[in-house]
């Protein structure tokens, strides 16, 4: 495993390496940005940067688990918030768009960077992403769905729209709870348990 982040006493200024590097990465990608554009944002040497990162995909792992943690607890708030796993089920989505859609990099780098894209910490990514979504595959069990319902397929198109709404979503056309009650009905319709199912 890669040894991403050095050890340092001065969290504030690691703290803003890493929100402006989201902030590169999302406006510019990972590969169109460079240790040497986020030191001049932030007026600093490139050296300055290595101080606190061994290295661009360290920064990048900061990053990314910065983002997960964002949406990990702002879903874990409404994961329990009913009696009903369908409810939870939309309230977790509901959450979930209220970060993807929020003014930051964060969220943009998470959905968009892939882990396979950066072989040097593909694991890394691969295990938070795996962390996150194994919060759907809980709310998914919870279900009372058809038999031979894909429940993994089912979990994997759901997370599928959700983060396609980042690219499309515009706040003056629709409500994000209103989005989520409507991915989540209509993924209902089609494999809630109905009378006379055997």
């Amino acid at each position: 495993m890669l040894e991403t982040v050095q050890k340092t006493t001065d969290l504030s200024a690691r703290e803003r390496f890493v929100t402006v590097a989201a902030e590169l990465f999302a406006r510019n990608g990972y590969d169109g940005t460079s240790i040497r554009d986020i030191a001049r944002e932030m007026g600093v040497t490139p050296g300055a940067v290595y101080a606190h990162f061994v290295s661009k995909a360290g920064l990048l792992l900061a990053v990314y688990k910065t983002g997960v943690e964002r949406i990990s607890s702002a879903v874990d708030e409404e994961i329990h918030a009913s009696t009903d796993p369908w409810t939870n089920l939309e309230r977790a989505c509901w959450r979930h768009l209220e970060v993807l859609v929020a003014e930051n990099g964060f969220a943009k780098v998470v959905i968009r960077v892939l882990p396979t894209d950066i072989e040097e910490v593909a694991g890394e990514l691969t295990t938070l992403r795996r962390q996150y979504e194994e919060r759907f595959r809980r709310l998914i069990d919870a279900l009372e769905l058809r038999a031979g319902t894909n429940r993994n397929l089912l979990r994997l198109q759901l997370l599928g729209a959700l983060n396609w709404t980042q690219v499309w979503y515009r706040a003056e056309h629709a409500d994000l709870a209103d989005i989520a009650h409507a991915l989540v009905e209509n993924l209902r319709r089609g494999t809630e348990i109905q009378d006379g199912d055997a």
